[in-house]
């Protein structure tokens, strides 16, 4: 699958494996149901009601960025922002399409469901 328009200029020069994580994300989101995808100036927005994903691209990796109701402790999350009383945006460094695994998924679906409240 190729990136869509305007979201195309996120992946120039960039390692084929961001794509495909990329790919991995969005295919898995969009299983849950509808969603809206909007290209930023530096990142890739997946949006339901609201944002509930974030994705900024890097030369080899990306950075997805969660919204939450909770903090969550793994070590897989490399930064944890409380942007209110009940939300946090979380954010993962992802490798490779692989990344996007049962863990990383059941993160997506919890993001997804609180993003239609």
């Amino acid at each position: 699958m190729a990136a869509p328009n305007g979201v195309s200029s996120h992946f120039a020069e960039k390692d084929p494996s961001v794509l495909a994580t990329y790919e991995a994300i969005l295919g898995y989101a969009r299983s849950l149901g509808p969603v809206k995808v909007e290209s930023k100036k530096t990142s890739i927005h997946l949006v339901r009601t609201t944002a509930f994903a974030g994705v900024a691209t890097r030369k080899s990796w990306l950075i997805l960025t969660l919204k939450s109701a909770a903090d969550l402790k793994s070590p897989r999350i490399t930064k944890h922002e409380q942007a209110s009383t009940n939300r946090w945006h979380l954010e993962i460094k992802l490798e490779s399409a692989a990344a996007v695994d049962r863990e990383c998924k059941d993160w997506l679906s919890a993001a997804y469901r609180l993003a239609g409240t």
